[in-house]
């Protein structure tokens, strides 16, 4: 489980934290024994009083080792230690020199029924060497319970990129703030349940995990125009439009219109239906000053008419959120065509629509970072690891979502409910954040094999929990 609201930094950005720290006057030593004390309480919480192995690095990770493994050796567990190397000049040498019990090595150690991993910490940038990684994968599957401290060994803490992680760790005990790697790529499966210890590091930055919202009750003198008007377009595919159309009632819009050449199709009764035929029919409908979002691009088809759609909502001066096809049409140009709208706009790509959109490199973090602020858009950037920028520099993530919203049409069910969050929350990340929050926890309240249909019954109870 993934902290909520918890910040985010990268390696570099640590690094400087802690300099800071120490620039105060704390010493190395003295946060090097708060992470190990951190390191032993929540071994010792989990161990339940079974032998403990615990491995060192030659770094900082491995003296944070030496010092968790001297405290529950003084707390009376049984304590096993394992160094790879001598340890770093400087605070991880102090702190083994502290610590009084036998040192093995790795080659040599025993399995037993909790592990630590101190090996590596968020410095790690190259893989780890192929002994090793295979020694450390074999004792991880001959435990009972896992944690490593920080992260992983094997896992880039920018990127959460596979450097050679094994399989099996139960807790990552992130220490002072999460990382990148925490929440990206194989760090979602190689890290386990991530727990945040709070080791008196003050942090500064824009990045941090997506939080359940705050929403507000409708206020007595409330109505359907002052809750927000959305207009969802519908297209090719009209069941994809439907679907936006009512997630974005059950989320809270005040008035939802499906405008399309279907006047009489299928939809709640609650849904009002408007007969646009043409691009000409569509402008003069988004002409009109009750709209307060729109939403374009599920099921929309990506022929002439889709194309002309596309450039009508372009003109219209009013909060835009584009999904599905739209930005399939969008394609290498959308950079510049996000660029030139005055009014907010919101984009949701999964990873396929991303990459033929934005060129880029680095983490997704840094590619959807990027590519929000050469589009001056919102970008909602959707997966396991669903990454939040603004142009701003703001950075919203949610990793460990239902793997069940995997299915046909819950993107489309995410448009709706972002519409329904931009016409009461406003610009920028928050109504992203507050959509994505809901999306996720209906997904969780609709249990195993859901379908889109189905999760949109479930958002009003998400909102309950926000009240």
């Amino acid at each position: 489980m993934i902290p909520s609201g918890a910040p985010i930094v990268t390696a570099a950005e640590m690094r400087a934290a802690e300099q800071a720290v120490f620039a105060s006057g704390v010493s190395q030593d003295s946060l090097m024994e708060r992470a190990g004390a951190a390191v032993a309480r929540e071994t010792a919480r989990f161990a339940t009083g079974r032998p403990i192995l615990i491995l060192a690095g030659p770094g900082n990770n491995g003296g944070d080792s030496y010092v968790a493994a001297r405290l529950l050796q003084n707390a009376g567990h049984d304590v096993s230690l394992v160094a790879t190397g001598a340890p770093a000049p400087g605070a991880a040498e102090r702190m083994h020199a502290l610590w009084h019990g036998p040192t093995s090595s790795l080659y040599a150690a025993r399995p037993r029924p909790v592990l630590v991993d101190g090996l590596f910490g968020t410095g790690m940038t190259r893989p780890l060497e192929r002994g090793l990684a295979a020694v450390f994968a074999d004792l991880c599957k001959q435990a009972e319970f896992t944690l490593a401290i920080d992260l992983p060994s094997g896992i880039h803490a920018d990127t959460g990129a596979d450097l050679g992680a094994p399989r099996g760790i139960d807790v990552t005990l992130a220490l002072g703030a999460l990382k990148p790697g925490h929440l990206l790529d194989i760090g979602l499966e190689r890290c386990g349940r991530v727990l945040l210890a709070d080791i008196d590091i003050p942090v500064h930055t824009r990045w941090r995990t997506v939080t359940r919202p705050r929403i507000d009750t409708p206020g007595a003198h409330s109505h359907k125009y002052s809750r927000g008007l959305v207009a969802v377009i519908e297209g090719a595919m009209p069941g994809a439009a439907r679907l936006a159309a009512r997630a974005a009632m059950a989320g809270g819009a005040g008035y939802v219109v499906l405008a399309g050449d279907r006047p009489w199709g299928e939809g709640p009764d609650a849904l009002v239906r408007r007969e646009v035929r043409t691009a000409e029919d569509l402008s003069e409908f988004l002409g009109w000053d009750r709209i307060d979002a729109i939403v374009l691009g599920p099921g929309l088809g990506r022929d002439r008419r889709a194309e002309a759609y596309l450039r009508a909502a372009f003109a219209a001066p009013k909060p835009l959120i584009l999904d599905g096809d739209a930005l399939t049409l969008l394609g290498t140009d959308a950079a510049r065509w996000l660029e030139t709208r005055a009014a907010p706009t919101w984009i949701t790509p999964h990873s396929g629509e991303f990459d033929r959109m934005f060129a880029g490199v680095g983490s997704k973090i840094d590619r959807t970072l990027a590519a929000a602020a050469e589009a001056r858009a919102t970008i909602v950037h959707k997966g396991a690891d669903t990454v939040i920028a603004a142009p701003k520099g703001e950075v919203r993530l949610l990793a460990h979502g239902s793997r069940w919203l995997s299915t046909a049409g819950t993107g489309d069910v995410l448009a709706g409910l972002l519409a329904a969050q931009v016409v009461q929350s406003g610009k920028g990340v928050a109504p992203a954040e507050a959509a994505v929050w809901l999306h996720a926890r209906a997904a969780q309240l609709a249990g195993p094999a859901l379908i889109a249909d189905e999760l949109i019954g479930h958002i009003p109870g998400a909102i309950s929990e926000c009240l």
